[in-house]
């Protein structure tokens, strides 16, 4: 429904009114358990940013990366508990989508809709890269050609997505499963083997392994602060909650319990594996060419390692590409409902399941594979700068919707659900600041990060001109729900 198709139930009915329906919503099963949707908040929570980012993101920043997974966290954990409160007060499989078309109007969900599936097409994209490279780390499949990977790859997570969302449910299940084992295993080894001083690579761990190199902050605070943009993109995903809301039986259930359980998760898996590693090795042993857990359990003389970090390293990127499709699936058929997406993208199987959108984003992602034809070594880092806009704008326009939301409330047109972000506005103001101050800090790096913000002009052209391509069946559309409420 349109905003001014609310604004105008709103003069109609001064008393708080029931949620609008979103025409998205129709057709879905509600296949997801209550385990399916905690085990995809984990898998949200733990992805490659962990498992093999916070090597390099060590490297240059040192232990003082704890406190940049801890502050980053806690707004992450704002931007769910925002999105959780939405879907308390209307369950969508559209998600932030169906609620900026409600309090932003339709061109607050073309924006945030399409915004958010450049972040999942480019992600997918560098998913696929990554599961390439990752593979090729076994010289069995060093004569394919990376392309042929990501081909292959695609495929596999695209026919489990369109079997139908149980399996999704359970392909994701069984990934977080996977990453929570390998991490809890490492922190029990971590812990084991400070307990007794066993040397790491000829270092004896503890604390003295901060002070003797540097402290907390051995490079200063400003390489903390630059590394905050790669933090935020690796709690990317916590929103799959509240797009998997759609398709559970019980949301009210198991969505406050999902959401309330990311702040633990972060600070045990995030803060805590990154102070672990902070106590076994200095942070210059690290680097960004290999995961961190491979590089302490490889210093202990561990047998395969690395292949085992390498499997689970392959799991996170299949688990990422598979959350992309599922959800920009679902969020390309709310909008292809309202208009503003192309009319094929709003098709179901038998098996209800959103095929049109996720064969749209399956499309740019074989673009991806093109990438890894033509320039296979540089196509990683091309695409996650990219995507990288695309969590940030969908994490401002949560926020903005949740501002709404509850100013409307507060006039008394909506009821807040009893599971509530506290102290609105103010949370949502700091953490739009915060994510702009994040996207801003981008310009400092000068090869990468400062021409991804230059496409940032480019992408509004882009935007604009689809908006005026799209505009008049958005109207028609919009006109058609007005008729059918007046009837």
């Amino acid at each position: 429904m349109s905003k001014e198709a609310v604004q105008s139930a709103q003069a109609a009915a001064p008393k708080a009114a029931q949620a609008p329906a979103d025409a998205g919503d129709a057709g879905y099963s509600k296949d997801l358990k209550a385990r399916h949707i905690n085990m995809i908040a984990i898998g949200g929570a733990i992805g490659t940013g962990l498992l093999l980012g916070a090597g390099g993101r060590l490297h240059n920043a040192g232990p003082a990366l704890a406190l940049a997974y801890l502050v980053c966290g806690v707004f992450a954990f704002f931007v769910v508990r925002a999105l959780g409160e939405l879907v308390l007060y209307r369950p969508s499989s559209g998600s932030f989508v169906s609620y900026a078309r409600e309090f932003l109007g339709e061109k607050g969900a073309y924006v945030a809709g399409w915004m958010y599936f450049l972040n999942w097409s480019t992600t997918g994209i560098a998913d696929i890269t990554a599961i390439a490279l990752y593979t090729h780390y076994w010289s069995f499949f060093t004569s394919i050609p990376q392309w042929v990977l990501a081909l292959i790859a695609l495929a596999v997570v695209l026919a489990v997505n369109l079997i139908s969302v149980k399996i999704f449910g359970e392909m994701e299940f069984w990934f977080a499963i996977i990453k929570v084992a390998t991490i809890v295993g490492f922190m029990l080894i971590s812990i084991f083997l400070l307990a007794t001083h066993h040397k790491v690579g000829g270092h004896t761990p503890g604390l003295s392994v901060i002070t003797d190199h540097g402290g907390i902050f051995p490079h200063g605070l400003m390489p903390v602060v630059l590394v905050m943009q790669g933090v935020i993109f690796a709690y990317a995903a916590l929103e799959l909650v509240g797009v998997a809301a759609g398709e559970t039986a019980e949301p009210e259930k198991v969505v406050p319990r999902a959401v309330n359980s990311i702040m633990w998760r972060v600070g045990l898996f995030y803060v805590g594996s990154v102070v672990l590693l902070a106590l076994l090795l200095p942070g210059s042993v690290y680097s960004a060419d290999q995961s961190p857990f491979v590089t302490v359990l490889s210093k202990i003389g561990v047998p395969a390692a690395g292949d085992v970090m390498n499997l689970v390293v392959l799991t996170a990127a299949m688990s990422s590409l598979n959350s992309g499709l599922y959800s920009t699936g679902r969020i390309l058929r709310s909008m292809a409902m309202a208009g503003s997406a192309p009319k094929f993208t709003a098709r179901m199987s038998r098996t209800q399941v959103p095929y049109g959108g996720i064969l749209l984003t399956c499309a740019v992602c074989v673009l991806g594979v093109g990438l890894n034809y033509l320039v296979p070594s540089q196509a990683f880092e091309i695409v996650l700068n990219v995507a990288s806009l695309g969590i940030i704008s969908t994490w401002v326009i949560i926020m903005i919707c949740h501002m709404v939301f509850v100013r409307r409330a507060r006039a008394g047109l909506v009821d807040r659900p009893h599971f509530q972000l506290k102290f609105s506005p103010v949370v949502e103001i700091v953490t739009i600041a915060f994510l702009l101050v994040c996207l801003g800090m981008m310009w400092n790096d000068p090869d990468v990060g400062r021409k991804t913000i230059l496409l940032i002009p480019v992408i509004a052209v882009m935007l604009v001109a689809g908006w005026f391509g799209v505009r008049r069946r958005v109207s028609a559309n919009t006109d058609k729900e007005l008729s059918q409420l007046t009837k």
